[in-house]
């Protein structure tokens, strides 16, 4: 009995090392399974953010040239417009401006379009929608310009006012007076060259002014979607 009980617990032992033996081995086979998911898992995070940062780079390059051709088309506007627009048969600008940008007219950009800022004083007397004489020369000028540059854009002319309530001209409001005087421009400029269907008017009275009312009182020329061209 002593004998077989000895070998009966050398049996067990040897059952229970051979158990332990299995169930390490086990465990660290989970350890190694789950230690090589989490690096799967790190090395798909890992080309993820590979494939966000390309995204990015590729979105910040095509901006970079949208923004260089802006540049370019601001700087092209601003010779033509000191030389008269190069516009063929429009008069010429050059003696009138005498190698320089039209007096009370400024080029800017604003969400990738080309804008040319007429003061609203060189344009108009106060509370008219008249154009001045001297006016029409500063118009053929810009209308050459972007005939003979942005001849397939679309022109939207946008009319400003300052923030002054009506009181002795006789228009409704602001909105009236800058939407009349946006027009005016738009059908100078159809007379000039530019088709019915290439330009149209658009008022925003006093909605958008400037650092002082003078400044306010404006008239937009926007080329829109110049930077792509």
């Amino acid at each position: 009995m002593c004998g077989g009980t000895g070998q009966g617990r050398r049996q067990g032992w040897r059952l229970a090392a051979g158990s332990a033996i299995v169930l390490s081995g086990a465990l660290l086979g989970g350890c190694s399974q789950g230690t090589k998911s989490k690096y799967n898992l790190a090395l798909e995070e890992n080309k993820e953010l590979r494939r966000r940062v390309a995204a990015l780079q590729s979105a910040k390059d095509a901006t970079d040239a949208q923004n260089a051709e802006l540049v370019a088309a601001m700087e092209e506007m601003r010779g033509a417009l000191s030389t008269g627009g190069g516009g063929g048969s429009e008069p010429s600008g050059g003696d009138i401006l005498g190698g320089s940008m039209p007096d009370g007219v400024s080029v800017g950009s604003r969400d990738g379009d080309l804008v040319i800022e007429v003061a609203g004083d060189v344009l108009f007397d106060s509370g008219q929608a008249t154009l001045k004489s001297s006016a029409k020369r500063t118009l053929d000028t810009i209308a050459g310009a972007i005939r003979s540059r942005y001849g397939s854009n679309v022109i939207r002319v946008e009319g400003y006012t300052d923030s002054d309530p009506i009181r002795k001209s006789g228009w409704k409001s602001n909105e009236h007076l800058s939407a009349e005087r946006a027009i005016t421009v738009e059908q100078y400029l159809v007379q000039r060259g530019l088709t019915g269907e290439q330009v149209y008017s658009a008022a925003f009275g006093p909605s958008n002014p400037r650092g002082s009312k003078k400044d306010s009182r404006r008239v937009e020329i926007v080329v829109l979607g110049s930077a792509a061209y």
